[in-house]
């Protein structure tokens, strides 16, 4: 099994930085009032730190079921376009099962090595990195929970500002490129802090609203043009 054995020692520093980002999720997993093992659960059956995220501040919220259903939706969103691009990277010839397998474990981080591979990618190759991989982001969870109950008040809430930093390294790489994603987001800042500061609404209505808003709001002021004018 090549592609596994390449797979994994591929996986090794992908596994190492979800480790660091797990652990700041754990902090808020921790304010929400999960338990070690919730938070294990939690992040391995959802890669995803934006939506976790979502859902920790939505249960520390209280908030209804459906509004923490969409809201978590809301926050993954991009998967199903990254999910549509996949499929044109495996084999046709593909069992259904693998299709699923990739599906289930899409990240980011999995998608750009599926799609780096020529001409189809292989799905055991995304094995080897998700078998490293995905056990350091359920176990940071757990373990950022742990520490959180232990540690004080003080450092927690230090460590808590890691997982904002993700978001920024995240954002400020396209916003350098990018004047119409430097409009948005600015745009989103503006909103979210006018909207928290000036309404009643929960941070997970915020998260909802100004989502579905901003994301329309670009689509209609900045379309993305196709290259076939004809197509």
């Amino acid at each position: 099994m090549r592609g596994f054995r390449e797979g994994f020692k591929t996986g090794i520093p992908i596994g190492l930085g979800y480790f660091a980002v797990a652990f700041s999720l754990g902090i808020a997993a921790a304010s929400a009032g999960l338990d070690p093992f919730q938070g294990f659960l939690t992040s391995a059956v959802m890669n995803a730190s934006a939506g976790e995220n979502a859902a920790f501040i939505a249960m520390k919220e209280a908030v209804p079921y459906l509004q923490m259903a969409l809201i978590t939706v809301v926050s993954n969103i991009r998967y199903v376009l990254m999910s549509f691009a996949l499929s044109q990277k495996i084999d046709p010839q593909a069992k259904m099962i693998h299709r699923f397998l990739l599906g289930f474990f899409l990240t980011d981080e999995y998608f750009a090595l599926a799609v780096s591979q020529e001409p189809y990618c292989d799905p055991f190759f995304s094995y080897g990195a998700i078998s490293f991989a995905a056990p350091c982001w359920a176990l940071g969870t757990a373990l950022g929970i742990l520490m959180g109950n232990i540690l004080p008040a003080r450092i927690v809430s230090a460590l808590s500002v890691a997982l904002f930093g993700m978001f920024l390294a995240i954002i400020i790489p396209p916003v350098r490129t990018s004047r119409p994603i430097l409009i948005l987001i600015v745009l989103s800042f503006v909103s979210s802090f006018l909207l928290s500061r000036f309404t009643s609404l929960s941070q997970s209505t915020v998260t909802i609203v100004l989502t579905i808003l901003i994301s329309g709001l670009g689509a209609i002021l900045f379309p993305v043009k196709g290259g076939n004018d004809e197509t």
